[in-house]
């Protein structure tokens, strides 16, 4: 499979190999510089996609005589050649688990190879991991918000960018948190649980309880079958008593769609309220047929909204539901899930509730005003750190050849932002965050399943220190680099200056 490139990457990977360069050893890392949301950790996802771009990179014929036709005349035929026989099996790749918690400027995968595939691999590892994580990292942030009670489903096939975004967001959205997507072909493809409701345009489809075919509905416990339309409408106007609402005001092609849809789902029947007006319409149009089907034995499993004042709405529903349970004596009724939907932010859900850093064995290092913007040179190893309650308190970035820091060990480090003090740690517990995934063209590491990586993704988040999970202004999480790193770094700083 081709790379995906951008064309000055190709223009640049020319350069390298007229210059000799290709072949030079080098190492990259993807990071991020800040906190995504406000400086709040992030999930790291994408990983098991980009490993499987890599084990199939490489030009097929027709790659090769397409960049023919995009790259410069004066190109050398014998480049053309060269590229045809690249492949990943130089490549060495170790990364952070997928799901695992991520801070800014610590690396979350590092590539060594060839100059010239390192090159070539930036943009396709960016692509992949960077969407990625963010839909995780988002996914994440409501979970935390809602809690580990409440149910999330992802709907967003509709505005999804392309199929493709909208299965990655699905299945990302699956890491994060989320039990339920709504996209049949990620449910087909990743094994994640689907869940759907009621269309609009189902509703709206139906204009009277005449057009109901079939119009029978036999008893869960047997016996002879009831007309559903008939039972559905006596119940409602026992409904409009207790809630005093006019019953000519309920939409009759809305309780008729109500009616045809639990006559075809009945152990699945569900209300979407809003098509017309909820308290007048859809509320007692769904409380008379689920009614309906409980005296035939069923349960309705619950109502959804989709617009206007989500939160209010929803307190109002469940005072009617609650009104209609006591009232018809039907217990059951009053704990009806209420689902919402559209525009779900994380303040509309809280009211319910990646650079070269090392050529040939030299350090690279971007110099920049902007400390943010600033490379952190040298191939290193990343450690976390945890305290003696088992929170990680900072992440520490190491040359690769420096020995490995131990538990209990007092460690002298220097916190990136200020590189004028220095701090003195005793870690408790000390992991190495990097893995080993590829090597010689192939995955060498287990690769662990959807679910698996959804579950390391919630213990990895569980772990945080509730100063460093929160969602609103979280405590700045540190990370630092050793003494002989931070040497290196102003070493470089003042040689470059």
């Amino acid at each position: 499979m081709a790379p995906l490139a951008d064309l000055y990457q190709l223009t640049a990977a020319y350069g390298q190999w007229r210059a000799g360069r290709a072949a030079l050893p080098a190492a990259a890392e993807l990071f991020f510089r800040r906190g995504p949301f406000g400086g709040a950790p992030a999930l790291a996802a994408g990983l098991a996609q980009g490993l499987r771009c890599l084990r199939a990179f490489r030009f097929s014929a027709a790659d090769v005589a397409y960049l023919r036709s995009v790259l410069p005349s004066t190109t050398e035929d014998a480049f053309f050649d060269y590229l045809a026989t690249l492949d990943a099996s130089e490549v060495t790749v170790s990364a952070v688990p997928e799901g695992s918690v991520v801070f800014a400027r610590v690396p979350f995968l590092q590539v060594k190879g060839p100059l010239l595939v390192v090159q070539l691999l930036e943009t396709t590892l960016l692509c992949l991991v960077n969407y990625a994580s963010l839909v995780a990292t988002n996914a994440a942030r409501f979970r935390l918000l809602a809690g580990p009670d409440v149910k999330l489903m992802e709907i967003g096939l509709r505005r999804a960018q392309g199929p493709d975004g909208a299965l990655s967001a699905s299945k990302y959205s699956y890491i994060g948190g989320f039990d339920y997507t709504s996209n049949i072909l990620a449910g087909k493809l990743y094994g994640i649980p689907v869940r759907g409701t009621v269309a609009h345009s189902f509703i709206m489809s139906f204009s009277s309880l005449e057009e109901v075919q079939p119009r029978e509905l036999a008893p869960l416990a047997g016996g002879q079958p009831v007309d559903l339309p008939t039972l559905a409408e006596s119940w409602l106007g026992r409904v409009c008593d207790l809630l005093q609402t006019p019953p000519q005001k309920a939409n009759r092609g809305e309780l008729a769609a109500f009616v045809s849809y639990a006559i075809t789902f009945p152990r699945d029947f569900q209300g979407l309220l809003d098509t017309y007006c909820v308290r007048r319409s859809g509320l007692p149009n769904f409380c008379a047929v689920a009614l309906a089907l409980q005296q035939l034995g069923y349960r309705a499993i619950g109502v959804r909204l989709d617009s206007g004042d989500l939160a209010q709405q929803s307190k109002e529903i469940r005072q009617v539901l609650r009104a209609c349970g006591a009232h018809f004596q039907v217990p059951w009724f009053e704990t009806i899930p209420i689902a919402v939907s559209n525009d779900i932010s994380e303040q509309s859900l809280e009211e319910f509730q990646r650079e070269l850093v090392e050529v040939n064995g030299s350090p690279c290092l971007k110099l920049t005003e902007d400390e943010e913007k600033m490379t952190i040179p040298g191939t290193k190893t990343i450690y976390r750190l945890y305290d003696a309650a088992g929170h990680p308190f900072m992440d520490l970035m190491a040359l690769e050849e420096e020995p490995s820091p131990s538990a209990g060990q007092e460690l002298v480090v220097h916190v990136l932002g200020q590189f004028g003090e220095t701090s003195k740690v005793v870690p408790t517990t000390v992991e190495t965050l990097h893995r080993t995934y590829f090597r010689d063209g192939q995955v060498c590491e287990p690769l662990p399943s959807l679910p698996e990586v959804r579950s390391h993704a919630q213990v990895s988040l569980s772990l945080l220190s509730p100063a460093h999970r929160q969602l609103h202004q979280p405590q700045p999480y540190p990370v630092a680099v050793t003494e002989k790193l931070h040497h290196l770094l102003t070493k470089l700083r003042q040689a470059r200056q």
